[in-house]
């Protein structure tokens, strides 16, 4: 949480922090910025102190919708100053002269963000070098921006979750598609007499998410039988939707114009299901409501991993948990957090660098599966868990789970 951001500077040295970019693709400056509507700009933020927000002129009054005390890059001047330095790399680095000067910002300086990472290279050892009250830092994997935004307020938890609603209603027009086609030879049949193609039903899917107010920067998964069994296998889009074969459906759209994600999947057989993928469906379930019983605050995210490696090895599934290497049973982690990336903290890989515990706020996924490509099928189930302030758990995902679409 923002609230969090003092104490995590203090604990890393640090006097500022800047965010900066643009700001579609760049959770860390959206997050800090409020979701202002703005191309991008820069967020300098010292400790003990409310962030401010360095704008273009022309996004000024885009910019004030932030809630955050703004200042114009207009009265730095750039264009003069590229004028007198005729260098770009000595421009830049005499603007953020310029800006460090007029905001009485010294010291250790996190730096955050987005930028071409040869450019920003080149430009923070710049500044490192050239810049005297100024020592640039940075962070390699857990940054303090991604603890913070780690951590959800109520009022962005309430945003997941109507995501997760916009995203029901999402799967089950696209169930009602399935189910308005003809059925000839346990094939799926268009108006026009063609077999109804997967490609076909992601085109739907895009349509249906677009008319939610959503948007879909990272794609989807509609996968139907043996593809079913790659866990990020997109789906085929010459693949026949056909009968009796195991499709996974997972979802995960984000607020139009670069907001809070959601992630659902689930899985299901038009028709009827056969008894090795009901028997992996059932195993499946049972863990990830099993799962969604056990979060504790406090605990650490990587037990819960082992617990799901457990849970499939007694039923003679393999798992990474004893062979990191295997591409059938089940094959990654229980979950990820969900929020401004549709991957962030908290994660729950059982390694040696995964420190991270539950904690209130923390919104994440559950999603076991099990994947078996070469015998043609795979399932995977996926809720999204907000722990609440009080450490109360909550699923965000109120969609059913059903194995069985009846045609």
């Amino acid at each position: 949480m923002k609230r969090d951001l003092d104490h995590l500077m203090e604990e890393r040295g640090l006097d500022a922090i800047l965010v900066e970019g643009k700001t579609l693709g760049n959770p860390a400056l959206y997050y800090m910025i409020n979701g202002a509507h703005i191309g991008g700009g820069k967020v300098i933020k010292k400790r003990g102190a409310e962030p401010i927000l360095l704008c273009s002129p022309i996004e000024r009054e885009e910019a004030a919708a932030s809630g955050l005390d703004t200042v114009n890059m207009g009265k730095y001047d750039f264009r003069s100053i590229q004028q007198e330095q005729k260098d770009r790399l000595a421009a830049n680095v005499e603007l953020y002269r310029r800006i460090f000067d007029d905001l009485d910002v010294r010291g250790k300086v996190g730096m955050y963000g987005m930028m071409d990472q040869g450019g920003a290279w080149v430009l923070l050892n710049a500044l490192n070098e050239q810049l005297d009250t100024i020592e640039i830092q940075g962070e390699f994997g857990q940054t303090l921006i991604d603890l913070a935004r780690g951590t959800k307020e109520a009022d962005e938890a309430a945003r997941i979750r109507e995501m997760g609603k916009r995203t029901g209603i999402v799967v089950d027009r696209t169930i009602q598609f399935l189910k308005s086609h003809r059925v000839q030879d346990e094939t799926l049949i268009q108006g026009d007499g063609s077999p109804l193609r997967i490609g076909r039903v992601h085109e739907e899917i895009g349509r249906y998410i677009a008319e939610q107010g959503m948007e879909n920067p990272e794609g989807i998964i509609f996968a139907i039988g043996r593809d079913a069994g790659v866990p990020h296998n997109q789906g085929n889009p010459e693949d026949v939707v056909t009968l009796g074969k195991s499709i996974v459906f997972d979802i995960f759209p984000r607020e139009a114009g670069g907001g809070y994600f959601f992630d659902m999947t689930r899985t299901f057989c038009l028709g009827y299901a056969p008894p090795e993928v009901e028997e992996a469906y059932r195993d499946v379930y049972e863990c990830v409501e099993e799962m969604n019983a056990s979060f504790e605050v406090g605990q650490e995210t990587k037990y819960y991993q082992r617990k799901t490696c457990e849970f499939f090895e007694t039923r003679d599934h393999p798992s990474i948990g004893s062979d990191s290497q295997t591409e059938s049973g089940y094959v990654h982690s229980l979950g990820h957090g969900v929020g401004l990336a549709i991957h962030e903290e908290p994660f729950f890989g059982d390694t040696p660098t995964n420190t991270s515990v539950i904690e209130a706020g923390h919104v994440f996924t559950c999603e076991p599966g099990l994947y078996y490509p070469e015998r043609g099928f795979g399932v995977r189930l996926e809720d999204v868990i907000w722990i609440d302030p009080e450490g109360g758990v909550h699923n965000l995902t109120d969609y059913p789970k059903e194995l069985v679409v009846d045609l």
